[in-house]
């Protein structure tokens, strides 16, 4: 598996990670900060269902790990890429496998306010928050594996349609299929348990872990 495949497989983890949040841990983003600071101004609006508490402790819990994913890549990016990528794919998958296993443990929620629930927002988005600052260092284009804002304005603002010649189109697409078929599957194994999407996207980027380990050579260069 190539690096390109091991950040298709990522957004289709992002897609399950919202999902779990979104949906399993109060309406919040664990992957999506700009939807989560979004929710954060809705809060201000008093809009109800809503927790400023939840999704204030989700975009801190984020950019710790953003701080921690960043620290890594300065250490280990530029004289091994692969263990450097190894090393967060790990980092990602063990603090999303504890995150099920945790969900695991607690049984079913009693409220929102569980402090489970709390715990699970935290880990899920320190997790996020390490694979996000790794992939942003990779800088591979239209592949951010959170993010599909700037990837869909690219399929229409540089579509024939606009008078463009459709530059990356099929990893435009691809990476907006994967993270919708993500977010579908997510949703649905969240109707049999909370732990078994956040099993599937442990899975995953313990997969992706083991592709940066089998791969001799890097197959896109860093950039700071």
């Amino acid at each position: 598996m190539t690096r390109r495949g091991a950040l298709f497989l990522l957004t289709f983890s992002t897609g399950v990670v919202d999902a779990v949040s979104y949906l399993g841990l109060g309406h919040v983003f664990t992957a999506n900060m700009t939807g989560n600071v979004a929710l954060l101004g809705f809060t201000v609006a008093r809009v109800p269902g809503l927790s400023a508490a939840r999704s204030t402790l989700s975009l801190a819990a984020f950019l710790l790990g953003a701080v921690l994913g960043g620290q890594l890549g300065r250490r280990m990016g530029s004289s091994d890429e692969n263990r450097w990528l190894r090393t967060a794919f790990i980092w990602e998958g063990g603090l999303l496998l504890l995150a099920a296993m945790s969900s695991v443990w607690n049984g079913e929620f009693r409220s929102d306010d569980s402090p489970a629930i709390y715990a699970l927002i935290a880990i899920t988005a320190v997790a996020m928050g390490i694979r996000n600052s790794t992939v942003r260092k990779l800088a591979v284009p239209d592949l951010t594996t959170t993010v599909l804002t700037l990837t869909v304005t690219g399929l229409a603002a540089d579509s024939s349609l606009a008078g463009g010649t459709n530059p990356r189109w099929a990893t435009r697409l691809m990476a907006t299929v994967t993270l919708f078929v993500g977010a579908a599957i997510g949703a649905l194994l969240l109707k049999q348990s909370l732990a078994a999407p956040m099993f599937l996207s442990s899975v995953v980027a313990f997969g992706c872990a083991t592709a940066m380990y089998l791969a001799p050579e890097p197959a896109l260069r860093s950039k700071t």
